[in-house]
Parts: structure tokens; C-alpha cells; sequence
């Protein structure tokens, strides 16, 4: 049970991660050229590469990985509800995206607080 605790926070932030990169996939259909793609697929994923840095980090801290990946969980519910309103369709596409992180979070959390209490 030990283990599974360890490497479930980081499982989900790789492949929390890879499914935002997903999203700058759709470069591709817009027949841009080779450079233009390139440069495109970097700007959308910029913020995929912030999360996979704080992920390599969080393999040792896991505070680290608690606080970055709750504040981009709560950071984005902000910004769309600050865009206006929506109905609940639309939850289902926020919590997409924020539950993982919110997740991913708390569950670093969890390993933190546990390995505080182990070494006291």
C-alpha cells in the first residue's frame, strides 16, 4: 500500500502531463509549415513543460508537487469562471482539466505529510 501511495501522485502528474500535450495536437491540421508547426507545437505546450518540470521536482518534494499542482487546479477554475458565465456542460470540460491537477495535488500532499510523519 506503501508503494502504491508513493507512485500514484507521480503516475497521474506524467500522465496529467501527456494528456495536456495532447491538446497541442491540433497543429497539425492547420497547414502551417514545418517552422510554423514547430513553434506551434512549443507555445501550446509550454505550460505541459512547466507541469513536467514540477513533476521531475516533486519526485523528491513532494510539498513542491502538493502546492504547484493545487494552484493550477484552483489558478484555472478561476480563470474561467472569471470569463463568464457557463452552464454545466461546460463544468464537465473545467474538471477535465482541474480534477487531475487538484488530484495529483492532494495526493503529493498526502506523501508529504506521511513521510513527516514517518521520519518524526
Amino acid at each position: 500500500m506503501k508503494a502504491f501511495r508513493i507512485w500514484l501522485p507521480r503516475i497521474l502528474s506524467i500522465a496529467f502531463v501527456i494528456f495536456l500535450m495532447i491538446f497541442s495536437l491540433d497543429v497539425f491540421g492547420t497547414g502551417a509549415s514545418a517552422k510554423e508547426i514547430a513553434i506551434g507545437l512549443l507555445i501550446h505546450n509550454l505550460p505541459a513543460l512547466f507541469l513536467l518540470a514540477i513533476a521531475i521536482i516533486s519526485w523528491k518534494n513532494e510539498l513542491v508537487g502538493g502546492v504547484v499542482f493545487t494552484l493550477i487546479a484552483i489558478a484555472y477554475i478561476v480563470m474561467v469562471s472569471m470569463s463568464g458565465p457557463f452552464d454545466s456542460n461546460e463544468w464537465y470540460s473545467v474538471l477535465m482539466i482541474a480534477g487531475p491537477s487538484l488530484l495529483t495535488g492532494i495526493l503529493f500532499f498526502i506523501n508529504w505529510r506521511k513521510r513527516t510523519e514517518d521520519s518524526n
